[in-house]
């Protein structure tokens, strides 16, 4: 996580009137520097390197918090997390695309699907509160890799 990023944050909770603890600070920095989705039970295991005393309660209380706050995104159908690509923003709707193979996770923002998705819900009286759309597939890397073998 680059200074820029730790600064946006800690800002973006001041105004909020929201605690950043050390502790969802450094669970935030994990997840960042992670490259791809990662679990839960995961965090755990990488925060007990720096925190012995760390519980699952510990990882999931700051998993709530920084999902919240729209700094990172639970990816439903792999149970993990991934850090959202435009921190802090609390209303934005994505799209995920996430491989089979390799776990990796790409967040995407189109707005003409929000638009679509929107105006569907509104049609049938429905009130969107948030939406990420999850799609799963195989990445660039992992289909040249398969080509190669």
């Amino acid at each position: 996580m680059n200074r820029t990023q730790k600064q946006k944050v800690e800002l973006l909770c001041q105004q909020r009137g929201v605690r950043l603890t050390p502790q969802r600070l450094t669970v935030l920095e994990l997840i960042v520097t992670h490259q791809g989705a990662i679990s839960a039970y995961d965090l755990l295991e990488q925060l007990k390197q720096i925190e012995p005393q760390a519980k699952p309660p510990t990882i999931y209380r700051a998993l709530d918090f920084l999902v919240t706050q729209g700094f990172v995104h639970k990816v439903e159908s792999i149970n993990s997390y991934i850090s959202c690509c435009v921190i802090g923003e609390h209303a934005h709707f994505s799209q995920l695309f996430i491989c089979r193979t390799c776990d990796d996770v790409v967040e995407f923002h189109d707005n003409d699907i929000t638009k679509q998705l929107t105006k569907h819900a509104e049609q049938i009286g429905f009130s969107v509160e948030n939406h990420i759309v999850e799609t799963h597939g195989t990445c660039k890397t992992c289909l040249s890799n398969n080509k190669k073998n």
